[in-house]
């Protein structure tokens, strides 16, 4: 009789009735798990406190540009310049310029105080022409010197940086980009140096350790290529190798309120501090459209869209991107995740972001534990609606997790060694997965609401499992398929928090 009952109440608050009879084992796998209810107050957690974002303005932007001496500009040879070494070194990247320069390659440099676009033209028109009113085509690398300011304002409608010349820029001292336009350009089309193939050469913009890059209401375009720190709009600390010579602090700034379309990588940076990315439109780009990337810290990722990503991820960190804050994005119709937390990156927030359409998971936590998601709506996405692997002390709470290919929250301990092209030395993983599910709503997931292949622990609370798309109803997958109805009778009718985990492995039983 308490099985008839327990059955309706599942009806009521599902729609249909629960698949499994009473002992079936769901999943086929060993009744290996026990489950336990534990205290309810244990899992309390205040709603995460996010950045104020009222201060990252364009005004606010301007107002750090300092104009107290003017600039120094010279044309010579690229060779033996620091903030050059990467590109001449490495990859037979010299030949590049010397084919695309006709000669020994040079670049402009800026040294020693604040230049803007206009100006700087003035001064170089051979190299840097203004082709019609405000609209300027370089043909030369332009590089910013530690201790010197470039300013594209808003009297520059647009800087083209010309394919065929090899022009890029470099920011190795303050880089101001505000209400303008910047594009990768092919003078052979006369039009923007759209995206042919991943090994051929387009501009983009590299920014060095100690540098500081700001853009705001501005588009870029058509930048970078499958090569180092060329991918796009990249913030990086120097290659280990110059490290110690140039003994400069992590690179900071803000990108504000801009459009970055058909980019190798929208944003892409490694060992940067407090970076900003807010208010974005990350459109069409190849790789990805936002990446930041090793060992970067205290990350604001706020308010921008992603969408149409060629290759990957809506948005991804990845190898300890740590201590950072992703919160109030849109990113759907990606080739794979909207949202990735990838190789140790621990301690980040991600909270309210709109998650939705793309072409693989929702949200992903690969090897990345000790991460809360709070809030976010994750929405008709491929495969799964979350997907965790290899990650201990993850808290999904709040979320809505809606209408997804396969399963609302799936998770996995999985053995990597053999499987993914991964260097082990270099990123090393445990195979340990923690999980903790409190509050929000999985409706409707095409392969059931939760399914976990295996974990050390398993928590839930207070979670709302609607409208299953299954005739059969409600079915827990993987080890929670096995013990499905004592958990439901915990979650559901006893509206208690319940921990699964396996034998040997659990706190003392509470009633």
């Amino acid at each position: 009789m308490k099985h008839f009952l327990f059955r309706a109440l599942l009806v009521a608050l599902s729609g249909t009735v629960v698949a499994a009879p009473p002992g079936a084992n769901v999943s086929g796998e060993t009744n290996t798990y026990t489950v336990t209810s534990i205290a309810a107050e244990t899992l309390d957690l205040a709603e995460p406190r996010l950045p104020d974002l009222s201060g990252y303005t364009r005004a606010a932007i301007e107002a750090k540009i300092r104009r107290d001496k003017p600039a120094v500009v010279a044309v010579h040879g690229i060779h033996g310049q620091d903030a050059m070494e990467q590109f001449i070194g490495s990859d037979n990247n010299m030949a590049e310029w010397v084919r695309r320069q006709h000669g020994i390659p040079q670049a402009i440099f800026i040294t020693g105080g604040y230049i803007n676009l206009a100006d700087l033209a003035r001064q170089l028109p051979q190299h840097l022409r203004e082709v019609e009113p405000g609209i300027y085509l370089a043909r030369l690398p332009i590089v910013v010197i530690q201790g010197a300011t470039l300013h594209i304002d808003a009297k520059t409608r647009e800087l083209r940086l010309s394919q065929e010349g090899g022009a890029f820029l470099v920011n190795d001292g303050k880089l101001f980009v505000v209400g303008t336009k910047v594009t990768a350009w092919r003078e052979a089309d006369n039009g923007p140096a759209r995206f042919r193939k991943s090994s051929e050469f387009r501009p983009f913009l590299i920014s060095w350790g100690g540098s500081e890059t700001y853009i705001a209401n501005s588009s870029i375009s058509s930048f970078g290529y499958d090569k180092a720190k060329s991918y796009g709009i990249s913030i990086s600390q120097y290659p280990p190798g110059q490290m110690k010579k140039m003994a400069r602090e992590e690179p900071g700034g803000w990108i504000i309120d801009s459009e970055f379309v058909d980019m190798w990588y929208g944003f892409y940076c490694y060992e940067a501090r407090d970076f900003v990315i807010k208010g974005n439109t990350y459109r069409d780009n190849i790789v990805y459209g936002v990446d930041p990337h090793d060992r970067s810290h205290g990350l604001i990722i706020a308010g921008n869209t992603a969408h149409g990503t060629k290759k990957k991820h809506g948005i991804i960190v990845s190898r300890e991107v740590n201590d950072s804050f992703i919160f109030n994005n849109l990113s759907y119709d990606n080739k794979l995740s909207g949202i990735m937390l990838d190789r140790a990156s621990i301690n980040n927030v991600v909270a309210y972001n709109e998650v939705r359409e793309n072409h693989a998971n929702g949200i992903a936590l690969y090897e990345s534990g000790h991460n809360l998601l709070w809030g976010n709506r994750v929405v008709n996405n491929a495969t799964q609606g979350i997907y965790v692997r290899n990650s201990e002390n993850v808290r999904l709470y709040e979320n809505n997790i809606v209408g997804n290919g396969l399963s609302g929250v799936f998770a996995q301990i999985q053995d990597l060694s053999a499987g993914e092209m991964r260097d082990l030395e270099l990123d090393p993983y445990e195979q340990k997965l923690s999980i903790t599910v409190v509050g929000g709503q999985l409706v409707s997931n095409g392969s059931g609401p939760l399914s976990i292949r295996s974990a050390d622990s398993v928590v839930l609370h207070r979670v709302e499992m609607l409208q299953p798309k299954k005739s059969s109803g409600i079915s827990l997958g993987g080890v929670l398929g096995e013990r499905q109805e004592e958990i439901l009778d915990l979650l559901v009718r006893q509206r208690k928090a319940v921990r699964i985990a396996p034998r040997g492995n659990l706190p003392a039983a509470r009633d």
